[in-house]
């Protein structure tokens, strides 16, 4: 049986120009892909937001704070 032997001589370097693209083939994808969760993330959020609270009107059925007898003795026990 015959080997056949290569014409290409064993220490071939590829041209640089190849590995700038292929470095920029991956930095692409890195990018598009970061751009995907991102969008995708934005996405849910605004689906996800719920709905804006009424705001609080003051009680005038006399809930709330009250300054009572306890917080009145409260506030003489803090003043220093």
């Amino acid at each position: 049986m015959k080997f056949l032997r290569s014409t290409r001589p064993a220490t071939v370097q590829e041209p640089a120009s190849s590995r700038i693209d292929r470095r920029g083939l991956v930095v692409g994808a890195g990018v598009a892909g970061a751009a995907a969760v991102a969008a995708g993330t934005l996405h849910r959020a605004a689906v996800d937001l719920p709905a804006p609270a009424a705001p609080k009107t003051a009680s005038t059925d006399g809930e709330g704070y009250r300054l009572s007898a306890h917080v009145k003795r409260y506030y003489e026990t803090t003043k220093a």
